[in-house]
C-alpha cells in the first residue's frame, strides 16, 4: 500500500488555466480517486483541460466530486470528498471552479443494474482508490495510496457503487481498535462483549 505514483506534465502545458495546481490539490489529504481503466491512478490529470466541482445527492447524503475533463470533452479523472479529506481546503478549491450538478440517479434497482452493465460493455468504467495527493520533487502532482477510516470507507464504497466504480480500499482503524479487538470476545456485530 506504500506505492507512490507521479505524473508530470509535458513541458508548455503546466499550469493549464481552469485546473488547480498540484499544491492545490495537495492540500485536500487524502480523497477518493476514480480514474478509467484505460489511464493509472493520475493518467487523468495528465490529460485534464478543465475541471468543474460536482454535487450529487441520494438516499445517504451529498456526493461533492472535482470532475476533470480531457480535450475531447469526457470526463477523466474525478477526485471525491470524504470524512479524511480536508474540508476547509476543499471548500477553498472546489469554489475556484464552476459548479454543475451530477445526473439525477432516482432510477431503480433494475434500471441502476442495466445502467451499469451498459457502462462496462462500453467500456466506460471507473477504477477507484483512495489517494493522498502530493507535490513531487519536480513541483508535479504526486500521490500515494492511502488507508481510509471506517467512516471514509463506507463513504468511498457508496460512491463506487454509484458511479459503477471498482477498486480495492484499506480501512485504518487505529491502533486501539485492533488492540481492543485483540484484548476480548467481541459479538457478530463488531461490538465488545463487556463482561460484568
Amino acid at each position: 500500500m506504500s506505492r507512490a505514483l507521479s505524473v508530470g506534465r509535458p513541458p508548455g502545458r503546466h499550469p493549464i488555466a481552469g485546473l488547480p495546481s498540484a499544491a492545490q490539490l495537495a492540500s485536500l489529504g487524502t480523497v477518493l480517486c476514480l480514474y478509467r481503466p484505460d489511464s493509472s491512478e493520475l493518467g487523468g490529470w495528465k490529460h485534464a483541460v478543465s475541471a468543474h466541482a460536482c454535487q450529487g445527492m441520494d438516499s445517504e447524503g451529498i456526493r461533492e466530486s472535482l470532475c476533470f475533463v480531457d480535450a475531447r470533452g469526457r470526463c477523466c479523472w474525478r477526485l471525491y470528498l470524504l470524512p479524511d479529506s480536508d474540508f476547509l481546503a476543499w471548500d477553498r478549491l472546489v469554489s475556484a471552479f464552476p459548479a454543475r450538478p451530477e445526473p439525477v440517479n432516482d432510477a431503480g434497482v433494475a434500471e441502476r443494474l442495466w445502467r451499469r452493465l451498459a457502462v462496462r460493455l462500453g467500456n466506460d468504467a471507473w477504477r477507484m482508490c483512495a489517494l493522498r495527493l502530493q507535490v513531487g520533487e519536480g513541483r508535479e502532482l504526486a500521490a500515494s495510496l492511502a488507508s481510509l477510516s471506517a467512516l471514509g470507507a463506507s463513504t468511498a464504497r457508496r460512491i463506487g457503487t454509484v458511479e459503477g466504480a471498482e477498486g480495492e480500499l484499506w480501512v485504518d482503524d487505529g491502533c486501539c481498535a485492533s488492540a481492543a479487538r485483540r484484548s476480548g470476545p467481541w459479538t457478530a456485530g463488531g461490538m465488545p462483549v463487556i463482561q460484568l
